[in-house]
């Protein structure tokens, strides 16, 4: 998605530990207007599969799935990484580690909101080892609902995620896959295209 590639490269901040800052439109400030992009995208790249809900893990996820929602015209149910007096053991519960914050998480989905009959998208904000999107893919299944696919926004394409997703045999689109970043000369090279 150019439009989004062309945003990564002007305001993305490269940092070290592999680290591509774009909190000031994606996933700290954001930006609605690219978000009707990005939603209009994934409806389009998901068109020829059956979609009842959208699968988030708080928080960077949550402003993103909720925009691709409207364009599927069906709810989002987001995993909550803390327990609530009003789900605690009623819940599909999983483990997920976080690449952004190097923590483990517990996360959770009420039995309520997730179940047999539902298609679900699962919808985030970057991909980078994969760990967030295999636990709600594990949530899924754990459900009895069918996994309808994984839309990422920013795919690190030099980390392994994508591949162990895509091994697994989950039906992965990203809308913008970084293929090599480089913090001291501020290069982003994303996936086609030649270093």
């Amino acid at each position: 998605m150019k439009l989004l590639e062309d945003r990564i490269r002007r305001d993305g901040k490269i940092k070290g530990g592999d680290v591509l800052k774009v909190d000031s439109f994606l996933n700290h400030q954001m930006d609605i207007r690219l978000f009707g992009e990005i939603g209009a995208e994934f409806k389009r790249r998901f068109a020829d599969v059956p979609v009842s809900k959208i699968l988030t893990i708080e928080a960077s996820g949550i402003g993103i799935a909720c925009i691709v929602a409207q364009y599927f015209d069906v709810p989002v149910v987001f995993a909550k990484k803390n327990k609530t007096k009003n789900i605690a053991g009623d819940a599909y519960t999983t483990q997920v580690e976080s690449f952004t914050h190097g923590k483990t998480y517990d996360i959770m989905v009420s039995r309520e909101f997730l179940g047999k009959g539902d298609q679900v998208l699962l919808i985030d904000d970057f991909l980078a080892n994969g760990k967030a999107l295999e636990g709600l893919a594990r949530l899924v299944r754990e459900s009895g609902a069918q996994l309808a696919g994984a839309g990422v926004v920013i795919e690190k394409g030099f980390q392994p995620g994508g591949d162990n997703l895509r091994r697994q045999g989950i039906r992965l689109e990203s809308l913008a896959i970084v293929d090599y970043m480089d913090e001291k000369t501020g290069t982003i090279v994303f996936r086609g295209e030649n270093p």
